[in-house]
């Protein structure tokens, strides 16, 4: 790898705002990427609900994948300050940097730079950020498949081996209109949703640092109501819910199921809709891929050690096809945040990890 070659590339890819709300851009930057993965390759392209995806190998034909690497180019949104990139020493300071652009840009260097005779794949997506369901859940349902999967988000070259579940729910409180001035006359429906936001937290309080446990985000509160001199009829709370694999509660439950629990931690005529659960991601810690990919982070002067993550990724759809996914990336911190940034001096120690790992696949 040129590390200034890098550098140029990565400061050109991270000056499109490629969020979801703008197809365009989504589109330009996976252009842009397999234009530096360049010729030679078999480019498949897929298209979902508007956002572009596509896979790269070599051959005429599409294999069973030994090898996938997985990373997407969309980001969240950010400042028009944020899309200009911006050096400080070994950090570079921009939207995406950490998270994952320039991840998987190093993972189409290497893709392009492995051993030809290895049956390697590069997936690139662009909606990971808003659910994933166009892009690697959508490659799978059309039958794109693989042996162990490599996803570049961020982790310091550590691997990521386990994640947590995912669900997201709506808390619907009814009342009843008044003039605010008569609130006898009412029956005040935000009043009763705090109330079953309480019932929730109780057996879900808020983190007050890193723990390994269930944790519940109020994303969202609204009501019907438009007059400040009005009792609200109605109000609604959006929960954020990341649960472990332990947490029998949500663990292996049907939407109605949680739906059920939930309200039953809540008050008397509030309901409770559950719109997804997705199951917590794992691989296996003693897998054959996962000990080699391990080794080769270790080459390269970094421990490898495994980690687990809060946030869903796309390595959930991959564990619900009983493939093994690790996420593995380079370091930073700050993501989505308003100083996100890249460490760049793992930029060719990932890069060199993922051909060295490659080179040994068979």
């Amino acid at each position: 790898m040129d590390i200034r070659e890098f550098l140029a590339l990565g400061e050109e890819l991270l000056a499109i705002p490629s969020t979801a709300d703008r197809g365009a851009e989504l589109e330009r930057a996976l252009e842009f990427t397999l234009g530096v993965v360049g010729p030679g390759f078999t480019v498949e392209r897929f298209v979902s609900n508007g956002k572009p995806s596509a896979l790269v190998y070599r051959g005429a034909r599409r294999p069973q994948f030994r090898v996938l690497l997985n990373g997407h180019l969309d980001v969240v949104p950010g400042t028009p300050e944020q899309f200009q990139p911006r050096r400080d020493g070994d950090r570079l300071f921009a939207r995406g940097a950490q998270d994952m652009k320039l991840s998987a840009l190093a993972q189409a260097m290497a893709f392009r730079d492995a051993p030809a005779e290895v049956p390697v794949g590069l997936q690139l997506v662009t909606d990971e950020e808003v659910g994933g369901y166009d892009g690697t859940a959508f490659q799978l349902a059309q039958g794109v498949s693989a042996d162990f999967v490599v996803i570049g988000e961020y982790s310091g070259l550590r691997l990521v081996v386990e994640s947590k579940g995912l669900l997201t729910a709506r808390v619907r409180a009814s009342g009843r209109a008044a003039h605010s001035a008569y609130p006898w006359l009412g029956d005040n429906a935000v009043l009763k949703l705090m109330r079953a936001i309480d019932g929730v937290l109780a057996v879900y309080p808020v983190a007050a640092e890193e723990v390994w446990r269930t944790t519940v985000n109020v994303a969202r509160v609204e009501t019907g109501g438009t007059a400040v001199n009005q009792v609200p009829a109605d109000a609604t709370a959006w929960l954020d819910i990341r649960y472990t694999a332990e947490d029998g509660d949500f663990a292996g439950r049907t939407p109605d199921e949680v739906a059920a629990y939930l309200t039953s931690l809540c008050p008397a005529d509030v309901v409770v809709e559950v719109d997804r659960v997705e199951p917590p991601h794992h691989a296996d810690p003693e897998g054959a891929d996962v000990a080699a990919l391990q080794r080769a982070a270790r080459a390269q002067g970094y421990s490898g050690d495994f980690l687990r993550k809060h946030g869903a990724a796309d390595s959930r759809f991959y564990h619900q096809h009983g493939i093994d996914a690790v996420i593995f990336g380079i370091g930073g911190d700050g993501q989505h945040g308003p100083d996100e940034y890249a460490d760049l001096t793992t930029v060719e120690p990932y890069y060199r990890a993922l051909v060295d790992f490659l080179s040994g696949v068979r």
